[in-house]
């Protein structure tokens, strides 16, 4: 199989004196066979070259601009088409997999982060233009509301935002696809009908990276939208044979590597840290939530915290949430980057008074399997039929959900 080194095409020598810069530990993934196979058997094996011949005829930093933003964009929107039966397949793999976005996302990253043009590149210019490729390849630009009555036009359409993650752990399976990031290829742009009408989700994903969080990608994405939707929910890979709307978010980092191989003990890091709180809540409506049908995978209300009680030194369980003055060590949804976006999700919404209006929260997915007998990372298939069924499955059921909250009762803003 043709490897995915950079090509020539965008590379010019580096500068007398000077080195490109190297690849992440993330980019650096793409040399195995397992990314190859699922670029090539997706048709987006082509992506990351086409990216460097742009980058290859740009002669300043505004038209470098101007290819990143639209061969960013226009990932994304391949993406989501393929994802939802537009255009042609380009490839055997099915049509609702997550990875191939995600591995031709890193190919582009890393033409861009050791691309040397002969016009000169600082190295602040470079992280914009990096910025800017991950905002506009993972849906964060395309964020695109119909008018409603928050806008002054009636009820009009109910508007949900829905967000997802990269695939992770990488390091013990390759193979890995993340179903939240399939959730949101899936639903982007598509309207739902539920009893309470229709209802436009628009989608974004998010990197698995501790150090993008603590920048405020979150925030920045999320924080022009939150005042105009009627629903949210950041959606992440959870336990294993079910779903969970994780009752409450913690303001701590446990430290477990992210796909950079980086590790952060430490309090969440967010802007205002004096009025910063230990807790925050959903505001989702889990008992609608857990009481309905919504596919074969059970959904629990997920009360448990783990925390420091007050004046105490040692973690403890509380199977029914936080005790008064405690400190974090785990919200319902643990102390990884999906605990983190709920948490930076919903104190945004708080700190933007939307907490008794703005329903809003995390609901964990099921972990994708891969089928009996392909459970082996160094000999199995990259795909299979019950891998395949089981992601269609949890992407039915987290429509289904979505479509019980937005027309839970309470959750009408108009």
């Amino acid at each position: 199989m043709a490897g995915l080194a950079a090509p020539t095409t965008a590379t010019a020598a580096p500068e007398a004196g000077g080195a490109a810069p190297a690849p992440t530990v993330e980019e650096r993934r793409l040399d195995g066979e397992v990314p190859r196979e699922i670029l090539r058997r997706s048709g987006f094996a082509a992506v990351a070259p086409a990216f460097a011949r742009g980058l290859g005829r740009a002669d300043s930093y505004r038209e470098a601009r101007r290819v990143v933003e639209r061969e960013g964009a226009s990932l994304w929107r391949r993406a989501v088409d393929r994802a939802q039966g537009r255009g042609p397949a380009r490839g055997d793999l099915s049509r609702d997999d997550d990875r191939p976005l995600y591995w031709a996302r890193l190919g582009m990253t890393r033409e861009l982060r050791t691309w040397e043009p002969g016009f000169g590149l600082g190295e602040r210019q470079r992280a914009a233009l990096l910025t800017e490729l991950e905002r506009a390849s993972r849906g964060q630009t395309d964020l695109r509301l119909p008018r409603g009555h928050r806008d002054g036009h009636g009820k009009g359409v109910k508007r949900v935002l829905l967000t997802g993650f990269d695939p992770f752990t990488l390091d013990r399976d390759v193979r890995i696809s993340n179903p939240s990031g399939a959730v949101a290829l899936a639903l982007d742009g598509t309207v739902i009908d539920t009893p309470d009408g229709p209802a436009r989700v628009e989608t974004a994903v998010f990197p698995v990276r501790w150090a993008d969080f603590a920048e405020g990608t979150v925030e920045r994405a999320l924080r022009p939208y939150l005042p105009r939707v009627d629903l949210f929910t950041t959606v992440s890979q959870g336990r294993v044979g079910r779903f969970d709307v994780e009752r409450t978010n913690g303001a701590w980092r446990g430290g477990f590597p992210d796909n950079d191989n980086v590790s952060r003990t430490e309090t969440v890091p967010v802007a205002d840290p004096a009025s910063q709180p230990q807790w925050t809540t959903t505001t989702l409506p889990y008992a609608a939530i857990t009481a309905a049908d919504t596919g074969r995978f059970p959904v629990y209300d997920n009360t448990a915290v783990t925390e420091i009680p007050a004046g105490g030194d040692e973690p403890v369980v509380r199977p029914d949430g936080p005790t008064p003055g405690s400190t974090a060590r785990e919200g319902g949804g643990g102390n990884y980057l999906s605990n983190e976006i709920a948490y930076r999700a919903t104190l945004l919404r708080d700190r933007l008074g939307l907490h008794g209006t703005l329903p809003g929260g995390h609901v964990h997915t099921p972990v994708l399997q891969f089928g009996t007998g392909n459970t082996d990372p160094a000999t199995g298939a990259v795909t299979d039929p019950e891998f395949v069924r089981n992601r269609l499955d949890i992407v039915a059921q987290a429509r289904a959900i979505v479509a019980v909250a937005v027309s839970a009762p309470g959750t009408d803003r108009g």
